[in-house]
């Protein structure tokens, strides 16, 4: 972090900072959540109910106008649940140690190791290369490499890094007048860049931030586990019918283009070859890392049973890949690992406590019954009917993720979505996996995601574009997420 330049904050952002507390204040001097639901035996609320909704409120305004950093905001429960006298100290600080929180960890060492030794250069550009060189084949190679590095590293360092090579190739083009394309073929390419990083990260629990959130409520508060290789079997399809929809409405209507061969893109990508040369010993000790570990996280339940006394579990074999990145050598002489502490520097740190607070919030909830309340007074608005309800919290998911943090978003809405399946009589994952998944379909506003901001300032597409695409990619997502987690859940789970 730069501490050399000061930063003056203008009006509207000190108005958003007094409001968190000022709407906190009034709740809780006037009862308001208390007054406000209706005084029915089974959606009343306390007032215990009502300060941690008034918490809730606060930490929703900060979140949504990001006036103060999102994992700040995010120790208020440890802060205030003790002196409210909600949680004890001591209750309210463990989820911030939750196992869930060094799953993630675990997460981002490994993408951390894998961008250091440019191995995930080498896995996009070869399947740049596999799938072609014509421009509807080189917005398809674009998406697959972005979604599939971004099953295992950051959304937003996967598009920094997929964005420069795109914007080589619209160049190099430009430069020959013979394969001049026009601008509907930049903004498909870009955009295959954009929503492939949200949409690949969907695949696995590690992928995006929402995944684990969603897991670690379970693992907590509702005693399932959601290993790695269950969310695998849900989400891969969800996301691969995904990549195909958006890479269709890309190319085939949205942004036509023209099925004309260009030979010279390929020495952009030889030239990317040549620079990367021969997978040495430190990259090759990382690739053997992250194969040993993706392994052992989809083959961890057939591991288990055929060893029953071996406690294996998702943030163990995360753990044993972090501290085999710190002992597996890159070089032995002299020796350096392939990763030393100073790298942790580039860490997202902020997430984990991000992490943590989202379950401090969600414990707060169930112990003070603002989830039953809260999914009694939503089951009574779908009617008891099963996929309008579906379909109503997966759409109010994914539109509100277009306005506000996707992390904040379902550390907030999962918890209500499992009382409504509870009251429903229903498994909670056939509710909250799929509004998870369409959190992280932002798909439609550059300021929606990281993606799409990084995308957007390239020049090559404007809002409208983006908007228009969003729009209908978003329609598209609400129908196959919906269709694909209620066919496959049952099946997986």
């Amino acid at each position: 972090m730069e501490l050399t330049e000061t930063k003056s904050l203008g009006w509207t952002q000190w108005f958003a900072i007094a409001l968190g507390p000022l709407c906190f204040a009034l709740i809780v001097w006037g009862q308001l959540f208390v007054y406000l639901v209706p005084d029915h035996p089974e959606r009343s609320l306390t007032p215990a109910a009502n300060l941690v909704l008034a918490v809730a409120v606060w930490m929703l305004i900060w979140w949504i106008t990001e006036s103060v950093p999102l994992a700040v905001t995010a120790l208020l429960p440890m802060l205030l649940f003790p002196l409210l006298e909600i949680v004890p100290q001591d209750q309210a600080a463990a989820p911030y140690g939750d196992p869930v929180v060094y799953l993630f960890f675990g997460g981002f060492v490994l993408a951390l190791g894998l961008e250091t030794h440019g191995l995930h250069k080498r896995i996009a550009l070869s399947i740049i290369r596999w799938t072609g060189f014509s421009p509807p084949r080189l917005v398809l190679g674009f998406m697959l490499a972005t979604a599939l590095l971004s099953m295992w590293i950051s959304n937003t360092a996967t598009a920094v890094m997929m964005l420069p090579m795109a914007i080589s190739v619209l160049n190099l083009m430009n430069q020959d007048q013979t394969c001049r394309v026009d601008s509907r073929f930049a903004a498909a390419l870009v955009l295959s860049i954009a929503y492939g990083a949200s949409i690949g990260g969907m695949a696995t629990l590690i992928g995006t931030p929402p995944n684990l959130v969603m897991a670690g409520y379970f693992r907590k508060e509702l005693g399932i586990e959601i290993s790695f290789m269950a969310w695998l079997t849900v989400a891969l399809p969800v996301v691969i019918v995904l990549l195909f929809v958006t890479y269709w409405l890309l190319v085939s209507w949205l942004f036509p283009c023209r099925n004309i061969l260009l030979p010279a893109v390929e020495q952009i990508f030889a030239r990317e070859r040549d620079r990367l040369g021969t997978m040495g010993r430190a990259e090759l000790s990382m690739l053997v890392v992250f194969v040993v570990t993706a392994s052992l996280w989809v083959l961890r339940s057939t591991i288990v049973s055929f060893f029953p006394g071996l406690a294996l579990s998702d943030t163990s074999i995360a753990l044993m890949a972090t501290i085999a990145l710190f002992v597996v050598p890159a070089q032995t002489t002299p020796y350096r690992p392939l990763l030393t502490w100073e790298a942790t520097s580039r860490l997202p740190w902020g997430i984990l406590l991000l992490f943590g607070g989202g379950l401090c919030l969600a414990e707060a909830f169930r112990v003070t019954g603002v989830i039953v309340t809260l999914g009694n007074w939503f089951a009574g608005i779908g009617g008891g009917n099963f996929w309008l309800t579906v379909i109503l919290l997966t759409g109010a998911a994914l539109y509100l993720t277009e306005v506000m943090s996707n992390v904040a978003l379902v550390t907030v809405f999962v918890p209500v979505v499992c009382g409504i399946a509870t009251q429903m009589d229903l498994n909670p994952l056939i509710l909250a996996m799929p509004a998870t998944l369409a959190a992280s379909c932002a798909f439609m506003f550059p300021m929606a995601t990281p993606p799409n901001a990084i995308v957007f300032a390239s020049g090559q597409i404007t809002i409208r574009q983006m908007a228009v695409a969003g729009f209908w990619l978003n329609l598209a997502s609400i129908i196959v997420i919906v269709v694909l987690t209620q066919v496959l859940i049952p099946w997986a789970v």
